[in-house]
């Protein structure tokens, strides 16, 4: 069964649900919790405005089924918006799991927006005006030719690019869905992870303009192979298999999959794996549950010499310290 919503339906929501707003932080009214309509979605979604033209939300929901949405467009701001989980498809992307979409700001047209409801949705979107991005420019009073195409006229079309999310996108936006502070501390911590989010996506618009992030085309069956070589990888972080054998178990040969993998993931295959154990180990130490040597076992190495200075390298500090100064500020 498909769920269809009229743009004349969902405002009749938003008018009811402006009555169930809450504030879950106290010290901060631009902070607001929305819950889903129990006839779509058991979930909310979580909006902070950090100042004018910038704001971050958090949308954490599972559908009660597929769902069509129509929408009769207009001017948008620059969107960064990053799906952990659940997908969506629109007039001009069509965004799967773990995956990003990078939209210009301009006209949007009239459109359907469908999402299969197959997983939950988890999703962070940061949301910024032209304005605000222009700032970033300095003295120069223009962005760089490459990024240029983001920021067009209320009657251009707006640009869109899907991407896939590296490692470090990832681990940036749990640091925002866990953001551990409130009020003042909160408000500067989340900015400070929203531009992170930005600068990482504009790095790679900015490599795929300058012709430096060269895309081949890749069959929908080979980029099946190449998710199943990073789940074989994540499965195995203690003995991950070698390139030759990884790609043996795939059924591709190993210059595909060096290519392809750098293509999908962004990162070349072992690249990638040393950088989801180094913030698989960062997720660990926060907790604070485990020690060092514990952590370092868990994400597949035996060295600890190694493995400090691969966190060092990633982080900017020793394993012991951050594990340290993660403890002292959760008392």
């Amino acid at each position: 069964m498909t769920i269809t919503i009229s743009e004349r339906d969902w405002a009749e929501w938003e008018e009811e649900r402006s009555h169930l707003l809450e504030y879950p932080d106290p010290d901060d009214e631009c902070d607001v919790l929305m819950p889903q309509p129990t006839w779509l979605a058991q979930g909310y979604t979580r909006e902070v405005t950090l100042r004018e033209g910038l704001f971050v939300r958090v949308e954490d929901y599972q559908m009660r089924d597929r769902c069509e949405q129509s929408w009769s467009g207009g001017e948008e701001e620059v969107r960064f918006h990053c799906h952990l989980s659940g997908d969506h498809q629109d007039f001009s992307t069509e965004v799967g799991n773990l995956e990003y979409a990078l939209y210009g700001s301009g006209d949007y047209p009239k459109q359907t927006m469908t999402c299969s409801g197959q997983l939950p949705i988890l999703e962070v979107t940061v949301e910024m005006s032209p304005d605000v991005l222009i700032n970033f420019a300095g003295d120069r009073g223009a962005l760089p030719l490459e990024l240029q195409h983001l920021i067009g006229a209320s009657i251009q079309p707006s640009y869109a690019r899907v991407g896939v999310l590296s490692p470090t996108m990832q681990g940036v936006l749990w640091q925002i869905i866990r953001c551990p502070y409130r009020g003042l501390m909160k408000r500067m911590y989340l900015e400070s992870k929203a531009l992170e989010i930005a600068a990482l996506m504009l790095e790679q618009e900015q490599e795929v303009q300058q012709g430096r992030r060269v895309l081949i085309h890749l069959k929908s069956d080979e980029v099946d192979r190449i998710h199943r070589a990073r789940k074989i990888l994540l499965q195995n972080l203690e003995a991950p298999p070698s390139l030759m054998e990884l790609a043996r178990q795939v059924g591709l040969n190993d210059s595909a999959l060096k290519r392809g993998f750098r293509q999908v993931f962004g990162k070349p295959v072992f690249g990638y794996l040393l950088d989801y154990r180094m913030e698989q180990a960062q997720q660990l130490l926060m907790s604070g549950d485990l020690k060092v040597g514990e952590v370092m076992q868990q994400v597949g190495f035996r060295n600890r010499q190694y493995f400090a200075e691969a966190f060092r390298k990633k982080f900017g500090v020793n394993p012991k310290d951050y594990l340290k100064g993660n403890l002292r500020n959760t008392r």
